[in-house]
């Protein structure tokens, strides 16, 4: 198999389980040096990934562990930034530390890490980041507030950092996943009166009559953070099997 991240040093947030864990598998498999974060331990640890417990809402520990990075590594290469939480409340009943935490866990954390990998990045002239945003940063879905608000944000924040770095040779892109077999998703169907049949009714929404799986956009990332993709810049890909292109069904 050939090493697309060879040697690269590369931090992946939230790789304790879902889309993170299957990005920061993926990056090792494919030769780069992996420091995992995530405020839990992983439910299936890859041998090749250092797993570190962070909270990416934590300004200062999170440059404190980035600094512990670069003096042990010399440097960081790649960023995935996949951390994140849903918050879902009624506008007016949600309340401020509601409205706190959802843009600390989807929008200040991500910024968090992006901060403090930026000089070492800006030092060498180059790196990739690449933030995991969601289908809720282009489409509204109703009764899901104040979580597209981040989502939107974290585009945005992607696209301008992508945009004020390009000339020193750091891209800055997003990926915005649709519904995705992540283990909360898998709660979701478990939890429901016909688990079956909740994932029948999910399948039947999507273009493709099926889910999506992590390891599809874990290979997005993985394109994104290579070489091969080093015009791509400030810009957003979205991985929903076309569900967010739909007028009606």
């Amino acid at each position: 198999m050939s090493k697309r991240l060879q040697d690269k040093i590369a931090l992946v947030t939230g790789a304790a389980s879902g889309i993170g864990a299957a990005t920061a598998a993926l990056f090792a498999d494919h030769g780069a040096r992996v420091i995992g974060l995530d405020l839990n331990p992983p439910l299936q640890a890859h041998p090749d990934v250092d797993y570190q417990l962070a909270d990416i809402t934590d300004g200062a520990a999170v440059r404190a562990l980035v600094d512990a990075v670069v003096i042990a590594h010399g440097r960081v290469d790649v960023l995935v930034n996949n951390a994140g939480a849903d918050v879902f409340a009624d506008p007016l009943q949600l309340d401020d530390a509601q409205w706190v935490r959802c843009l600390d866990l989807n929008l200040k954390g991500a910024w968090n890490v992006c901060r403090a990998v930026l000089p070492s990045m800006l030092a060498q002239q180059a790196g990739a980041i690449v933030n995991i945003a969601s289908v809720h940063g282009h489409r509204i879905i109703p009764h899901a507030f104040p979580y597209p608000v981040a989502k939107h944000g974290l585009i945005g924040l992607s696209k301008a950092l992508g945009i004020e770095y390009a000339a020193q040779g750091v891209r800055v892109n997003s990926i915005s996943p649709g519904l995705i077999l992540v283990p909360r998703i898998e709660a979701w169907f478990a939890n429901s009166p016909d688990p079956a049949a909740k994932r029948r009714e999910q399948e039947q929404l999507l273009p493709c009559r099926r889910i999506g799986e992590p390891a599809e956009v874990a290979h997005t990332a993985l394109f994104l953070a290579s070489d091969e993709a080093r015009f791509i810049n400030a810009t957003d890909i979205l991985i929903d099997g076309g569900r967010s292109q739909l007028y009606h069904e």
